[in-house]
């Protein structure tokens, strides 16, 4: 695997995929005003990809689910369930994050796969703590393609 951690914005990343920290998808997306990177999403792909997760029903935590990638330029977005009914983030729900994300790439033959800090930011976990559980997790993993790690930094 070639592991890169990257400064930058998730859209703006030249991969095959990338990830989507979503939520639970206990409540319809239709009723959720998706901050971050969810928001950024749904400003710049439509509401195509939220839809389409919608149809899933509930996802397990730390669950991932692959769709379309709407009006982006990537081949598909993984959703992955990275915090709980609290909108919290927890060290297990983003190591099957990163988990189910990596199986879903590598089912779907994807070879390169760009992943946000899931669970920063609004999930309440810091960057670091966040960023050093992705990286134990892709370690035990493996993959032949590229991941990034984007840490966000506005343009």
């Amino acid at each position: 695997m070639n592991l890169q951690c990257v400064e930058g914005d998730l859209l703006d990343q030249p991969v095959e995929v990338i990830v989507n920290p979503w939520n639970r998808n206990i409540i319809p997306w239709w009723l959720l005003l998706p901050q971050g990177v969810s928001g950024a999403i749904k400003r710049r792909a439509g509401t195509g990809p939220f839809r389409e997760v919608g149809r899933h029903g509930p996802i397990p935590l730390g669950g991932a689910v692959l769709t379309g990638a709407g009006g982006l330029s990537f081949k598909a977005i993984i959703h992955v369930a990275g915090i709980n009914m609290f909108w919290r983030a927890s060290e297990r729900s983003v190591r099957d994050s990163v988990r189910n994300a990596m199986a879903l790439a590598s089912a779907n033959g994807f070879q390169s796969i760009a992943f946000p800090l899931i669970g920063a930011g609004s999930g309440g976990a810091t960057p670091e703590k966040v960023l050093n559980w992705m990286k134990e997790e892709l370690g035990a993993i493996s993959f032949a393609g590229v991941v990034l790690l984007v840490k966000f930094r506005a343009r």
